[in-house]
């Protein structure tokens, strides 16, 4: 038996629990995984994410207000344009390694 299977692990509190549970369920939606994959290399105003994935801007924008919520985008304002970028780089590394993941099978 490996060191750490001999230990007993702590309890996750329920606010861990609960963001854990959400991120997933956040990257659940193929139109939210479609964002993030975008903003993995670049920032984003909300018709430019619109125009690069065929969606329209109240879509996009519902879905980065998900994301926002669960502080996996943060946007930054230019005059009356908000771009929109990545703020969890835990995240897209899974995000990008479940994508290899999946190109392989």
């Amino acid at each position: 038996m490996r060191q750490h299977e001999k230990e007993a692990s702590p309890e996750l509190d329920e606010e861990t629990l609960l963001t854990v549970s959400q991120t997933f369920k956040a990257l659940g939606d193929p139109t939210r995984i479609r964002i993030l994959h975008l903003l993995f290399h670049k920032e984003y105003a909300v018709n430019g994410i619109a125009e690069a994935l065929s969606l329209r801007q109240s879509t996009v924008s519902h879905q980065l207000r998900t994301l926002k919520n669960l502080k996996l985008v943060k946007y930054r304002r230019e005059g009356t344009t908000l771009y929109y970028s990545h703020d969890d780089e835990h995240v897209m590394l899974m995000l990008a390694q479940m994508i290899d993941h999946a190109s392989h099978c």
